[in-house]
């Protein structure tokens, strides 16, 4: 050939990926097992020296190409095909094999999930999502070498099984050297890792996975938390997170979801002028279940606007049931999670509740947090003006506590200003002239906002924000959360009268 010869041209097909796939028969006029010889070390995958014998090429060629589609079929099986990873499949059994060979190594299995994939994928292209998923297989590839095994467990979950001393030895180091080798993904998405030390080889292979990922599923949405090692306390976690998750249908249908309420109380004359509706579980075999277990998990998990339908139903049967015994009545705030505050029909959904009950919409204060603000911050500016028109009080609650609380006074029309408990306590532990508490219940005022203030624990504290103009408290200083009928003993007590919806605004918001 004028190029190049045929030993050439087997040398450079033989060293290009997609080339080597396709098999090359010899076929020359010399039968010498020299030619033969060098032919195969060449490359080539069959060799036939003339003179030819037609059917027995075209049998062999079949053949071959039976056996390179058979090939095929199991490498497809066994590597995952856009990343070149074991499949997940055949990462167990390289795994088993792997700890039959070594029984007296300790190994450890890692699961590393792409944080927030699905949104990667629909912002940049499933083409971009692709080349994500290689960067990480590569990376993960790259730093922890040949002889570990890796697969891929999942669209964006990837495993490796390591040395369990190497692995504890350059923990952080092997993740941040990972991430390194990940340039695209840096700022984009974070990698969560979830680690699961072999203690015991009688567990199925597939079992230890699962572990591995539960140890991640429980950092999600964690920031700045790299990893989670699975253990006994992790195991009893998630087992209670999903006894929770199996019971909170019941729960709900059997009422074991009751509402308690706290009042909020006037700095001018110390006596009840609304209350906040908290919500506990009072499960029949578990007892009260702290509403910080369940309420992140519901969050999580999507129950939370459930829940949430449930809390208002019963905040406004106990204000028409006030209303039929005659007793004073006062507003009730309730909480408007994310989830509730995105709905388009929140509005008309609460005020055909408010008319069932035939309670005045004003008397129902709507607690919005800044973390449904900052993530969609149109949506809930509009839901908030519609409530408004329809009546409803706004409050704007845990102000201080992030970063977007700002942001939402000057966007969002609101009638409440609701000083988060950390704030309030950091601030009054200042002298007076250090705290900005002054200068934010001022901003409010001009703002023509009224101000609670949560976690009054002390008359010390009660008496400093009496003194920077705080309109009204609550906090253990004065009660805790009580039950409903508690609550109307007190209400019978130290209740005002509701003030008229013309005295608005530091009158109306709080009754």
């Amino acid at each position: 050939m004028p190029v190049m010869d045929g030993y050439t041209f087997l040398d450079r097909i033989k060293n290009d990926a997609e080339m080597a796939l396709i098999p090359v028969i010899v076929m020359t006029q010399s039968d010498s097992e020299a030619d033969e010889v060098a032919a195969l070390v060449h490359g080539a995958t069959d060799f036939v020296p003339k003179p030819y014998r037609p059917q027995v090429i075209l049998h062999r060629a079949a053949s071959l190409i039976k056996l390179r589609e058979t090939a095929a079929m199991v490498n497809q099986v066994q590597y995952d095909r856009l990343t070149g990873l074991y499949s997940k499949e055949f990462f167990y059994q390289k795994v088993r094999e792997r700890l039959e060979e070594h029984p007296e190594t300790a190994y450890t299995i890692i699961c590393s999930d792409i944080e927030n994939f699905k949104l990667y994928n629909d912002t940049f292209g499933l083409e971009a999502g692709d080349r994500l998923l290689k960067h990480v297989a590569d990376g993960l590839r790259t730093v922890v070498g040949e002889d570990c095994i890796c697969g891929r467990y999942g669209a964006d979950c990837f495993l490796s099984l390591r040395e369990t001393g190497q692995e504890r030895q350059d923990r952080v180091q092997l993740f941040s050297e990972e991430s390194a080798h990940c340039p695209e993904m840096i700022e984009k998405v974070s990698v969560k890792r979830g680690i699961y030390e072999i203690t015991d080889r009688s567990i199925p292979v597939e079992r230890m996975c699962d572990r591995a990922l539960l140890a991640v599923n429980s950092i999600k949405g964690h920031y700045g938390q790299l990893y989670a090692v699975y253990d006994d306390a992790l195991r009893g976690k998630l087992l209670r997170e999903k006894a929770i998750t199996d019971a909170m249908e019941s729960a709900l249908a059997e009422e074991q979801f009751v509402v308690y309420l706290q009042p909020k109380y006037s700095l001018t004359n110390e006596r009840i002028a609304g209350a906040e509706a908290l919500v506990r579980w009072l499960h029949p075999k578990w007892g009260v279940i702290c509403p910080s277990e369940f309420i992140p998990l519901f969050e999580r998990n999507g129950f939370i606007p459930r829940l949430n339908e449930y809390v208002w139903r019963q905040v406004c049967m106990l204000l028409r049931g006030w209303m039929q015994k005659g007793y004073p009545l006062v507003p009730i705030s309730v909480n408007v999670s994310r989830a509730d505050a995105y709905r388009s029909n929140l509005a008309e959904m609460l005020l055909d509740l408010t008319r069932e009950c035939d309670v005045d919409p004003s008397l129902l204060h709507l607690e919005i947090t800044e973390n449904a603000y900052s993530e969609n911050p149109g949506r809930v500016v509009s839901t908030v003006e519609q409530l408004r028109k329809a009546g409803f009080v706004i409050e704007m609650d845990d102000f201080g506590s992030g970063y977007s609380s700002l942001n939402m006074l000057s966007q969002m029309s609101l009638d409440i200003l609701k000083l988060d408990i950390r704030l309030v306590q950091n601030e009054i532990a200042k002298p007076a002239d250090q705290s900005i508490l002054n200068d934010i219940i001022s901003m409010a005022h001009r703002l023509h906002l009224t101000v609670v203030a949560e976690g009054a624990e002390t008359r010390e504290q009660l008496n400093r924000l009496r003194a920077v103009g705080c309109d009204y408290v609550q906090g253990y200083f004065l009660a805790r959360p009580m039950s409903a009928g508690q609550f109307e003993a007190f209400m019978r007590k130290n209740a005002r009268p509701p003030a008229s919806r013309g005295k608005q605004k530091k009158e109306l918001s709080l009754g």
